[in-house]
């Protein structure tokens, strides 16, 4: 299955564009399933049918569903609850009843991350188009899995297993129930679910598609969008310019000065971006027809899987280096710091902890620089951790 991951900045039209991609997709015949998480139903008011948590069909050949965080939330720390019945219980603690849960921030994004990892599971559709949040929120959601699984690790390592095996019978000659055991169930459970969310977000076919209106303020939303998703290995495959102005306007309109913005902005995109135009209509879509009417692309040619590769300089200058794509980023917004076997990359308003390839970790961070988009790590060969002989 393939899916299309859809962001943008705020107001950019990125429901719209869902909604439009989705549709174009089943008239082709591709079975497909959208997935939206706006608790206002924008995904519904474009596509002119109500969408909630039960999926509905919108035509032949198109599914629309909107998880609901709240009920998520609910049967969620219901069963946490049901879990850690014995530990409550020890402790004196009176449960929660699910009429007086509401869902805390961030419940909508774990929703839609749940609803993403049933679908491609559930393998029941052919293309999968996922309307994210906004731009930042997007790219926070898309971090999730990786930056909650690498906190388990270190807070509750896997590799304790004789200190799990001791619990149940320190258990009993306490007398008491150990939660801790459950608490590293549980832990083991959310790393495995984490994991399969991880995997659909970097499969190979999955993409990330921008839709920005073209102008200042689109192209710098863009270029730290494309930052943001470079830095977390996520590939793109269109940048779609979306309410693009006609070309006839007379030379007297207010709509001049707009288009011009327009123009320079595109010219700016077809240089580093594969861009798809979506023209104006003149009014809000509403419905099929006028969803049809914008003619948004469905597919792309395959986008290049991200790479990071480690090139081997040894013989010529006794070091490795770590090529990583950055687009966009610039040199005095960079910062690196080595942690024991990770790396931790900052790049503008974006950081995150990548774990070294293995060759690396017997190296010594030489230095870095950045050249046209990209930033190359050199490692120098530890000698107290490098095999005689390389």
């Amino acid at each position: 299955m393939r899916t299309i991951l859809i962001t943008g900045p705020g107001g950019s039209g990125r429901t719209t564009v869902a909604a439009a991609s989705a549709l174009a997709a089943a008239r082709q015949g591709t079975r497909t399933l959208l997935l939206g998480a706006d608790r206002d139903d924008t995904l519904g008011a474009a596509l002119g049918v109500r969408t909630g948590p039960e999926p509905v069909t919108v035509e032949p050949g198109l599914t629309a569903r909107r998880p609901d965080p709240a009920q998520g939330f609910r049967d969620g720390l219901a069963a946490l609850q049901d879990r850690a019945a014995s530990a409550l219980d020890l402790l004196g603690a009176s449960r929660l009843d699910p009429e007086e849960l509401t869902p805390l921030p961030g419940a909508d994004e774990l929703a839609l991350l749940r609803a993403l990892r049933d679908a491609a599971l559930a393998e029941a559709h052919d293309l999968l188009v996922v309307d994210l949040p906004p731009a930042p929120r997007a790219l926070a959601l898309l971090a999730l899995p990786e930056e909650l699984r690498r906190y388990l690790r270190r807070l509750l390592p896997p590799e304790r297993q004789a200190a799990r095996a001791l619990r149940p019978v320190l258990g009993r000659l306490a007398g008491v129930p150990m939660p801790a055991e459950a608490l590293y169930e549980a832990a083991a459970r959310w790393d495995l679910e984490l994991a399969a969310t991880e995997a659909v977000v970097a499969d190979r076919n999955t993409v990330v598609r921008l839709v920005a209106e073209p102008g200042p303020a689109g192209a710098d939303a863009v270029r730290s969008t494309g930052l943001g998703l470079a830095l977390r290995g996520l590939r793109t495959d269109l940048l779609v310019a979306n309410r693009v102005l006609p070309e006839e306007v007379p030379a007297d309109s207010w709509l001049g000065g707009p288009l011009a913005q327009q123009r320079k902005t595109l010219e700016e995109w077809q240089g580093a971006y594969d861009v798809r135009t979506v023209a104006h209509l003149g009014r809000d879509p509403r419905g099929t027809d006028d969803l049809a009417a914008l003619d948004v692309p469905v597919a792309a040619p395959d986008a290049a899987p991200a790479q990071w590769p480690v090139a081997d300089r040894l013989a010529e200058d006794g070091v490795l280096v770590w090529h990583i794509p950055l687009p966009g980023a610039v040199r005095e917004e960079l910062d690196l710091v080595r942690r024991g076997d990770e790396l931790v990359v900052t790049a503008g308003p974006f950081r995150r902890i990548v774990p070294l390839p293995s060759a690396l970790r017997r190296c010594t961070v030489d230095g870095a620089a950045l050249r046209e988009g990209t930033l190359a790590v050199r490692f120098a060969p530890d000698p107290r951790l490098w095999p005689r002989g390389h």
